[in-house]
């Protein structure tokens, strides 16, 4: 049975998983003033769709997917 080396990008993706989300915190705190002025109803799909969208939806599937595979596309 042959062990496999590991792989550098599981490590590297996990930093980069960290700042995204650290860049995001400070993004949304950012804007948070203007933010907390709109209709609760709409503050509540600005935050949803940031979090859902922005982080893990949109850059989160690529890096995952490199971080398994090497390549930035399945």
């Amino acid at each position: 049975m042959q062990v496999e080396e590991p792989s550098w990008r599981k490590p590297a993706g996990i930093l980069l998983i960290l700042l995204l989300i650290a860049i995001w915190c400070v993004a949304i705190a950012s804007a948070s003033p203007w933010i907390g002025q709109l209709h609760g109803l709409l503050q509540l799909v600005i935050y949803v769709t940031a979090g859902i969208v922005w982080i893990w939806i949109l850059p989160l599937k690529r890096l995952l997917t490199w971080m398994e595979t090497g390549k930035w596309r399945e």
